[in-house]
């Protein structure tokens, strides 16, 4: 469907009041949605999805009205324009598909028990209420709510219950706000509140599954998060409150509805005595995350959903702005290197992909609009690049000013270019454009030619690219004074290269702190200076390095084989971010060998020269002397020696194992599931697949299940392959939200990809039917994508989803991946044999 004008144009409300029964018995809701605001034309639009319609009346009058299916609306005939009071009546359903109003279910001492919560964004409160469904809508709520209440339950909103009456709960008047963002919810739950400074009320709510001290990690980090950004915007949290709730069964990570956080929840309960340093700061990023939005998609809320951007991609970036400024010694920004930036940076190379900023009017291509590596890690590094070119100071008077501006009502990507130019002086907007715009972004290749340094700008693509000639202003950040700030043309001289070395007496480099959305490939003259000065190197421009190398190697501008006897020099290096990017290329070398072949000895001997010193200096066991970087290393190296085959590595994991074995969660987070998985690999039976589904059943740490769900996934044994298909589909043990990570596992595990596969394509429209009205659904073509990686799977990928190419939502999806699957096939296939060539010689180096 297409909406060829917004309901808004038609309608524009000033205030609701919005009247729900909600009946968890029948699954049934009723109420009345009372609309006041301006009728622009006489007949006017509201939306509704999945609704039965009794009633319209305006200003207490019967009127006319028409459903419209299609557009998701209601027409109402009104006969006049003007200030109107608009009453509608309805009944609708409550769904199990995680949007709109919908239960979670869980279980308590053996009892399965559930609580009601809301998923508006991006299209779905009109399946909760009539309203005008649109980000531009924005009004006042009073909400009243009234349910099936059970003594002691808990029910919660946006703001402050005011009153009971009548077993109808009342909830204060909101602020200005968009429908989206509203957000209730109910049910048997318990509370941990503390305030910050400035009297804000903070609180974490979770199902009394949990343990209390669960909470306590999420309240530390919602308070300071909140205490931080009223200081760095300039500008208060506008709520009385600001409640985080976890609920059982949410398909998002988490959902900024303004003073009410609904979180996956992973993704706001921890252990504190066993969780891993990386989930932690998951979690605290995810809370931070949420709370930026508070200000920035909340209090000025983007006009139409094609500047998302705003909203997300400045809420990514200031989740590690806080996380830095509240936890300065986990080094935060570390993360963004290992993770936003590499995968921001692999998607955006495909041809097709979309750009930051897009063009959007149907509700299933807005869901599509959510791609994690676009609008969110490439948007980041986009503001990230705007932050280092204006500068702190600059940048938070210009928030300050864009707040004052635009609090209570809308933007678009523009405004903020223009207050931020305002304050640093910059035309901040005619840089950022060029990144927000255009899809894609460049590589620099920096040569030396004629004796003289050459800098020229080209679209950089991983497999086959229509080159349009796109340009970018680039930030360089070079440690040459020679190079310019902004590389805005295609090609620059920078003058002598003998004289320029000289005078700097350090390797020439670019994009120095890798803050800037661009690779480089270096010529041999210049690339070979830095790998003789890579000692004198930090992290990040090691991690550079290694980066730049692989997609250069992926984009087919140098080859693998070139890039594997590199590898060795940077095993021993203790940072993480070396280790994260050194260990993404040696996984990546798993797809050129066959398993079980003499290429894959080869390979898994490879890996056990690069963790062997790691290895002996970390061990299995965490110790009190470790350093963040030693706890985050670890798991890159055990795992790789577990690949290997490593003998040593696998007695003592099941040694681990076997001292653990009555107590599995008690093993240290970070090891476990690498224990886990070793076990079930090496010492597998069906009682200990049992025994670790039965425990994957009962457990309520969402960080334990998610390494037991990784664990049993790696079965090779037939029947329990059967066995794990099996439990797909069974909602009491994987929930809808936690498939994807089911099924991901089990079709990177060889012996049972072909069963993973076979469930796909033969219950996709269960699939569709389960998951298919969310954000999370076009990712089960993501996973596949990244898995497949022979001519027969890609020939029954495309076999499997062409002919679901116009589908609405599915279609970028299906194009993007396609490309993928084919270019890495044909990368495979070009050059397996020089590659395995160099894996063989630098396995015996």
């Amino acid at each position: 469907m297409t909406e060829s004008k917004h309901f808004y144009q038609t309608f524009q409300p000033t205030h609701y009041n919005v009247y729900i029964d909600i009946n968890r018995a029948t699954k049934q809701i009723s109420g009345t949605s009372t609309i006041t605001g301006d009728a622009k034309e006489s007949t006017i639009s509201v939306h509704e999805k999945y609704m039965t319609i009794s009633s319209v009346t305006a200003d207490g009058t019967a009127v006319p009205f028409t459903l419209d299916e299609a557009a998701e609306g209601l027409h109402i005939d009104l006969g006049k324009t003007g200030e109107t009071t608009v009453a509608i009546t309805y009944t609708a359903p409550l769904t199990d598909s995680m949007m709109g109003i919908y239960p979670s279910y869980y279980e308590l001492n053996g009892e399965k028990k559930q609580i009601i919560g809301t998923q508006f964004e991006t299209t779905a409160a009109r399946q909760a209420f009539p309203c005008v469904d649109e980000p531009e809508a924005k009004a006042t709520f009073d909400l009243a709510i009234k349910f099936d209440e059970q003594p002691g339950e808990t029910i919660l909103s946006n703001m402050p219950e005011i009153k009971t009456e009548n077993d109808v709960h009342y909830f204060d008047t909101t602020k200005k706000m968009s429908s989206y963002l509203i957000a209730f919810a109910f049910g048997d739950l318990q509370k941990k509140v503390t305030k910050t400074k400035s009297g804000v009320e903070v609180g974490v709510f979770a199902t009394k599954a949990h343990q209390a001290n669960e909470l306590d990690f999420a309240l530390d980090i919602a308070k300071r998060s909140i205490e931080f950004y009223e200081d760095f915007y300039q500008t208060p949290y506008p709520l009385p409150h600001s409640w985080q709730l976890a609920l059982p069964d949410f398909s998002a990570g988490a959902m900024e509805n303004w003073g009410l956080v609904t979180y996956r929840e992973a993704y706001l309960l921890l252990d504190p005595a066993n969780t891993a340093l990386d989930m932690k700061q998951r979690v605290a990023t995810v809370i931070a995350h949420e709370l930026a939005h508070q200000w920035f998609g909340d209090l000025v809320t983007m006009k139409w959903w094609d500047d998302l951007w705003l909203n997300e991609s400045f809420a990514n970036m200031m989740e590690y702005v806080a996380i830095d400024a509240l936890e300065p010694d986990w080094h935060i920004w570390e993360t963004f290197q290992t993770s936003d930036a590499p995968m921001a940076l692999q998607r955006d190379a495909t041809d097709g992909v979309q750009s930051v900023h897009v063009q959007v009017e149907d509700p299933a291509e807005i869901d599509a609009l959510f791609d994690s590596a676009i609008v969110y890690a490439k948007g980041a590094r986009m503001l990230v690049m705007a932050r280092a070119l204006v500068g702190d100071d600059a940048l938070r008077r210009g928030l300050k000013a864009y707040f004052e501006a635009h609090q209570y009502n809308n933007a678009k990507g523009a405004d903020l270019w223009a207050a931020l130019g305002e304050a640093s002086g910059m035309d901040v907007g005619s840089i950022m454009n060029t990144w927000l715009e255009q899809p894609g972004y460049p590589v620099v290749t920096a040569a030396v030619e004629n004796g003289n340094l050459t800098l020229k700008q080209t679209q950089f693509f991983v497999g086959d690219g229509q080159d349009q000639g796109r340009q970018w202003k680039i930030p360089l950040n070079s440690n040459y004074a020679a190079a310019p700030a902004i590389f805005e043309d295609q090609t620059v001289t920078l003058g002598n290269y003998a004289d320029l070395r000289q005078a700097a007496g350090k390797p020439f480099r670019v994009n120095v702190g890798n803050n800037s959305h661009f690779i480089v490939k270096y010529d041999d003259t210049l690339l070979n200076d830095i790998l003789d000065h890579l000692a004198d190197l930090d992290a990040i421009s090691q991690l550079q390095v290694l980066q730049d190398l692989r997609l250069l190697a992926d984009g087919r501008q140098i080859s693998y084989a070139a890039v594997v006897p590199l590898l060795a020099r940077f095993a021993d290096n203790p940072a993480t971010v070396v280790n994260a990017a050194l260990y993404r290329i040696a996984n990546n070398l798993k797809k050129f060998v066959t398993p079980d072949s003499a290429e894959e000895k080869a390979l898994q001997a490879l890996f056990d020269r690069l963790s062997a010193q790691q290895v002996a200096r970390l061990g299995w066991t965490p110790q009190a002397t470790d350093t963040n970087d030693d706890q985050l290393t670890r798991p890159y190296v055990l795992n790789a020696a577990l690949y290997a085959q490593n003998a040593q590595a696998i007695q003592d994991a099941h040694g681990l194992f076997t001292a653990n074995a009555d107590h599995l969660g008690a093993l240290s987070a970070d090891v476990r599931v690498l224990v886990l998985a070793n076990e079930v690999k090496h010492f597998g039976s069906a009682e200990l697949f049992d025994h670790l589904l039965a425990e994957y059943r009962t457990s309520t740490d969402p960080s334990y299940k998610a390494d037991l769900a990784a664990a049993v996934t790696t079965t090779t044994d037939a029947a329990l392959i059967t066995k794990l298909i099996g439990v797909f589909e069974d909602a009491d043990t994987v929930k809808p939200q936690d498939l994807r990570a089911w099924y991901r596992g089990t079709l990177a595990n060889n012996t049972a990809q072909q069963a993973a596969w076979d469930w796909l394509r033969n219950d996709w429209q269960w699939l569709e039917d389960t998951v298919g009205g969310d954000m999370e659904f076009t990712t089960y073509i993501t996973v596949t994508a990244g898995v497949f990686h022979t001519p027969e799977r890609f020939a029954e990928f495309k076999a499997f989803f062409e002919p679901k190419i116009n589908t609405p939502g599915l279609t970028r999806e299906i194009k993007m991946d396609t490309k993928v699957i084919g270019s890495r096939v044909s990368l495979i296939e070009d050059e397996k044999a020089a590659v395995n060539a160099a894996v063989a010689q630098a396995s015996r180096a």
